[in-house]
């Protein structure tokens, strides 16, 4: 993928938003995919039961975390 702001960005931003982690795994991260999918996913299923309900600030923090890092991602040979 191309720098910052591309088109692919965007594009994993997009997929980030329907599934946490998908767009990471599209820019090959997949570590960061698993972490973000499975953080997300664990906090938004335990937030549906009754009793967990407090998780799911959690959950929406990490999936908006997930959009962001996605978009922003300059890629494993930008410079600093």
């Amino acid at each position: 993928m191309s720098g910052q702001g591309s088109g692919g960005n965007v594009i994993a931003a997009l997929c980030n938003f329907f599934i946490p982690g998908l767009g990471h795994l599209l820019q090959g991260r997949v570590l960061k995919a698993l972490m973000f999918f499975l953080v997300t996913g664990a906090c938004y299923a335990l937030a549906a039961t009754v009793i967990f309900i407090f998780l799911w600030p959690v959950g929406a923090i990490f999936h908006l975390w997930a959009i962001i890092d996605a978009a922003v991602y300059k890629g494993p040979n930008a410079r600093l």
